[in-house]
């Protein structure tokens, strides 16, 4: 059976997940010291769970930032004794980045107080409905990862062989405008 699409639903959606995106992310901000931001905090969690001994350069692909961003972030860390930064043993001109203790409990601190902190207002119903999204969520981060440079504005994206016939109309519409202006 195929799914009925109207042209506003990938926008509708990707919208809803950028809007529980800044919720989680303020509410998490909140949850870590003073000076550490949950763009520091996603450094901190991506080495507990990948390992160290990633390069800047593969931090800054893996949390989809630029480099100058990635090196100000891990001074920060770095200054706040969350991480280390050592020569690498097989590139002299290259870095790798390590985790500390102090990093190491950073993150389990803040897992703990968002774990307390979500289970205080998710129930069963909730925990399921997002059990059930998250294979979905999963398969669509995949295709993103595959997919990250944009259609521009003059080329007609083909889909099953047909324009994808997005109209002003359906823009006006994803923007919550009935008419012009």
């Amino acid at each position: 059976m195929k799914a009925v699409y109207k042209p506003g639903d990938g926008f509708d959606f990707f919208e809803e997940i950028g809007k529980i995106d800044q919720l989680c992310t303020a509410l998490i901000g909140k949850m870590l010291p003073d000076g550490v931001h949950p763009s520091h905090f996603a450094i901190v969690l991506y080495l507990v769970r990948s390992g160290d001994g990633v390069t800047p350069l593969g931090l800054a692909q893996v949390t989809n930032v630029s480099k100058a961003t990635i090196s100000h972030s891990l001074k920060v860390l770095e200054r706040r004794g969350f991480i280390e930064t050592r020569q690498s043993p097989h590139d002299a001109r290259s870095k790798q980045v390590y985790l500390t203790d102090a990093g190491r409990s950073l993150c389990e601190q803040a897992v703990y107080v968002a774990a307390r902190t979500f289970n205080k207002f998710l129930h069963d119903d909730d925990r399921q409905m997002m059990s059930d999204a998250l294979p979905g969520l999963i398969a669509i981060r995949a295709l993103l990862e595959k997919n990250r440079e944009p259609v521009s504005g003059d080329e007609t994206r083909q889909r099953d062989g047909e324009p994808d016939g997005i109209r002003s109309a359906d823009v006006n519409a994803m923007l919550g405008r009935t008419g012009r202006g």
